[in-house]
Parts: structure tokens; C-alpha cells; sequence
């Protein structure tokens, strides 16, 4: 059912789901960025609609709600372990089309994968989602090449119009409360239909692209920070680290840790090998496993075309330009084994 809400109306909805959710949506963090004292726009928890960003991107994704960067997992001393005790309410979480695509393949990932993932289902559960429609592309957006331009998989949307708050509520449960406090007022979600950029992923790619010599460029170019991937919304990795008490050196807990394929270690193994010790290689490893070795497994793209990566990377490192180059390095490639 779509409604038409004033501040205030949302609000009183905002105040009545607070009860049972924590409310998170993009929010400006003044002097908030970790690498200098600029506003940061990224997730935090709201007590009104006004402290949303609907006019910005956030620099940072949702993904800090459903898989926190740290995370306690389990406490343990010598005799016994203990669970960590799940968040006492749900989540509800504002965030646009190309985000809720990504919600997609985080579930691919931990729910869908051989096997599902314990402390992300656990969250994953009880959240809601709340589409923010989209008016106008953002710089660097490409979510329409990646057709994750717009989606219908919503608990509930809303954007800023009409002196208010237009609202299409799909969730049984919340059209009381919604309905109750706005009155009625037909509303589809606006999407974008294009993007200033665009990118083709060539229908011939395959592995044999990692033989190309495009990859070389990034040996010198990226400084493997791991900006790229933290800001990224579908990058899933994470590691593990045990942390030992001092009072009590047998006591402690276990922490799931976000990881970057981009950063030094990731690839170490035992006796000082390394699998990807170039930078190039390990961009390689990141564009294909984003629109090449996900869609083998699942069919389609993991890439959802948020475009932070590339507002991100402080190298100013395109990984859309790396996806369209693609192109080009297999026709060099094919033509290198013809010869």
C-alpha cells in the first residue's frame, strides 16, 4: 500500500519500530572520515527521517550491519565455551536498489554455499529492509549495466517528496502502523534508468584473461589499502583472531575480523609463500571473482555497481575501466594463441 507521511508521521513510526529494531540508514558524520576530518556519510542508527542522506551516496555500505567488522563470535576459558549472546533486537536497514542487490549475494555466500553460515543467519533473520528510491545517478554508478538499477524485494520504501515522505509498505505486519499515521497515496519507488557510466562485460570471458598484460598496470598503481573492499557491499571476506585476556592468559574470545584480498597476508601460507604477492595479480583475483568465477557458481554477476570502489581508491584506480578493458585483453589474448 503506497501513503503519503509527514516528518513528524514517520517519525512516530520510527519511535513505535525502535521498540523492536534498531533503525540504521546512510547518516552524515561530521570530521567522521577515518582518514581526515571531512564528513563521512555511512550507517549508523537513526531516531528520525531527517538524518537520512537521501541526496549523497554513502561512502560505506549496509554490509557493517550484517557482518559487523568485528565480531565475537565465542568466549572461552580452559573448561568451557560460551556463545555470544545475539543482539537483543532486530535491524531494519534504509539502503538503495544496488545495496539491496547486494543483500543477495551475502546470502549466496553464507546462506547458499554448502552450507549456511550460523551468526549471520541468526542476524540475517531479523532484519527488514527499507528501499530509499533513487532519483538521479551518482558519480561512478553503473548499478544499470549491472541491472541492479531497481528492485521490488523490499519491506518497505520511501523517498523525500511532495513536502513529506511518499511510502509503499509490502510488509503485512507494518501497515497499521503506516497507515494509521498517513493517508493514502499510490507510489512506486523511483530507479534510475541509466548511468553517465557505462560497462560491458564481454560474453566471451574466461580465465584466460589472467594471462593478460593489463594486470601489470596495477603492480604500481594500487598500495594495496583494502579501501575498495571495505567499502565494497557484496566483498565477504573475513579472518579469524583469538584474543587472549592478560589476567588470564587461557581466557578469551574469538572475533570474525572483515578481510581484504587486496592487503598484504591475505594469501600467506605456512613456510613464507605467498599466492598473490603483486598487486596486479591480486586486482586480477578481485575483478574476475566480481563478473567472472560468481557468476559460474550462481549466474550472474557479484558486482552490483555501486561505484564506491572507485570514489574510494585514494590511487584513483577505476574498477569499471578494469572491467572494460577486459575486452580487449581477451581479444589479445585469443589472438596471442592463434599465433
Amino acid at each position: 500500500m503506497g501513503y503519503k507521511l509527514s516528518k513528524d508521521a514517520f517519525d512516530a513510526c520510527l519511535a513505535q519500530l525502535s521498540k523492536d529494531y534498531d533503525v540504521y540508514a546512510p547518516v552524515r558524520m561530521a570530521g567522521g572520515n577515518p582518514f581526515s576530518d571531512t564528513d563521512c556519510i555511512r550507517y549508523g542508527k537513526i531516531k528520525s527521517i531527517e538524518e537520512v542522506v537521501f541526496d549523497e551516496k554513502s561512502d560505506y555500505s549496509y554490509k557493517e550491519i550484517l557482518l559487523p567488522l568485528s565480531e565475537t563470535l565465542f568466549y572461552f576459558t580452559e573448561k568451557e565455551i560460551k556463545e555470544a549472546d545475539p543482539k537483543e533486537k532486530g535491524g531494519v536497514i534504509f539502503l538503495r536498489a544496488c545495496d539491496l542487490h547486494a543483500v543477495r549475494r551475502m546470502d549466496e555466500i553464507y546462506l547458499h554455499n554448502g552450507f549456511e553460515d550460523y551468526y549471520y543467519k541468526r542476524l540475517r533473520e531479523r532484519v527488514k529492509f527499507v528501499l530509499m528510491g533513487c532519483k538521479a545517478s551518482f558519480e561512478n554508478c553503473f548499478c544499470a549495466s549491472m541491472s541492479t538499477n531497481e528492485s521490488g524485494d523490499y519491506d518497505l520504501a520511501v523517498e523525500p517528496g511532495e513536502g513529506g515522505y511518499l511510502v509503499d509498505c509490502k510488509l503485512k505486519e507494518w501497515q497499521e502502523l503506516f497507515a494509521g499515521r498517513g493517508t493514502e497515496r499510490a507510489y512506486e519507488p523511483s530507479h534510475v534508468a541509466e548511468n553517465p557510466v557505462e560497462v560491458k562485460v564481454p560474453e566471451n570471458l574466461s580465465a584466460k584473461v589472467s594471462e593478460s598484460e593489463m594486470w601489470r598496470e596495477y603492480d604500481s598503481r594500487c598500495i594495496n589499502c583494502g579501501r575498495c573492499n571495505f567499502a565494497c557491499p557484496t566483498c565477504t571476506c573475513f579472518t579469524m583472531q583469538d584474543l587472549f585476556y592478560t589476567d588470564n592468559g587461557k581466557v578469551g574470545e574469538r572475533r570474525r575480523v572483515q578481510a581484504s584480498c587486496m592487503v598484504d597476508g591475505f594469501t600467506d601460507v605456512a613456510g613464507g609463500g605467498c599466492y598473490r604477492a603483486k598487486n596486479g595479480d591480486r586486482m586480477r583475483f578481485k575483478v574476475l571473482h566480481k563478473v567472472l568465477d560468481y557468476k559460474q557458481r550462481f549466474g550472474y554477476h557479484m558486482c552490483v555497481g555501486c561505484g564506491r570502489c572507485d570514489d574510494i581508491c585514494p590511487e584513483y584506480i577505476s574498477f569499471s575501466g578494469a572491467v572494460n578493458k577486459l575486452s580487449q585483453a581477451m581479444t589479445e589474448v585469443e589472438t596471442d594463441e592463434q599465433e
